[in-house]
């Protein structure tokens, strides 16, 4: 079973798709990266489907994004999205559970790790920011300064994939119209200058040695987004207990290049009860 939710955090309302449930699977949120057009559906709905009901999957629009207003009085940003992602699983009642970020989710993943111990078992962060010293890519900052629309879907989905035979003609018209829906909430999350919102979800080294949970880092070799060297590579030395899988022939978004292999990989490290 999948359906679409809005569920009240704090008093503001979240999106979130929730899909599967039936059987002994893990929970595991899933938070996801922060082009302009993203949500929660739109970017795992095909790994929810791969991963069968066994999971109870629980996928957010992230505060400014999708179907989720950024709250009255504040704005995007790393501590929001990690306070709202925590309060979302609490309003769920969901005792332990399980997160996988991509890109700027996999910084909230794992600053969300770091501030509930007791409650994140697992964590995969996919293409992941959130790396001390990481800039701010030129890539990166093109997709966050896309303009809504097919020319700015197109150029943003290049920049996204290694394969350029993905960027067919329905995905561009899917993520302009998914771009224009949500340009007002979008608008304000990373005006120029833009390499203080790729500080904002940079994580301390003092944060990331919080985080207690196994980590799994999954990230393309072909990633110019947040490329391997200076987003991925890093963080084997903050992470007490952490692996890098690398995807060759991959960009920024494995589940969209290597759905399979990628599905594999959760299954795989999020059903172990015990990580050497």
């Amino acid at each position: 079973m999948t359906e679409l939710r809005t569920v009240a955090v704090d008093g503001s309302p979240v999106r979130v798709l929730v899909s599967g449930g039936s059987g002994s699977g893990p929970t595991v949120l899933m938070l996801h990266g922060s082009g302009p057009g993203t949500t929660g559906s739109g970017a795992w709905a095909t790994t929810a489907q791969a991963l069968g009901a066994s999971w109870h999957l629980v996928a957010p629009d992230q505060a400014g994004f999708g179907g989720t207003p950024v709250p009255a009085g504040s704005r995007g940003g790393l501590r929001l999205w990690t306070e709202q992602a925590a309060g979302l699983m609490d309003a769920l009642g969901a005792g332990t559970y399980a997160v996988v970020g991509h890109s700027m989710g996999g910084a909230v993943a794992l600053a969300l790790a770091a501030a509930r111990p007791r409650q994140v078992t697992r964590v995969v962060a996919v293409s992941t920011m959130g790396a001390p010293g990481a800039p701010l890519s030129a890539d990166l900052d093109a997709i966050w300064a896309a303009p809504a629309g097919p020319p700015g879907a197109r150029d943003m989905l290049s920049r996204l994939v290694l394969d350029q035979a993905l960027v067919t003609d329905s995905a561009v018209e899917a993520r302009a119209a998914a771009m224009r829906a949500g340009e007002a909430g979008y608008a304000a999350l990373f005006p120029p200058p833009r390499a203080r919102w790729a500080d904002d979800l940079t994580l301390s080294a003092r944060t990331l040695a919080a985080v207690r949970a196994p980590v799994l880092l999954v990230h393309g070799a072909d990633d110019r987004v947040t490329p391997l060297g200076t987003a991925a590579q890093p963080l084997l030395a903050h992470l007490a207990d952490v692996r890098l899988h690398v995807l060759g022939r991959c960009g920024h978004v494995p589940a969209v290049e290597h759905p399979d292999e990628f599905s594999q990989l959760l299954s795989w490290f999020l059903h172990r009860d015990r990580v050497h």
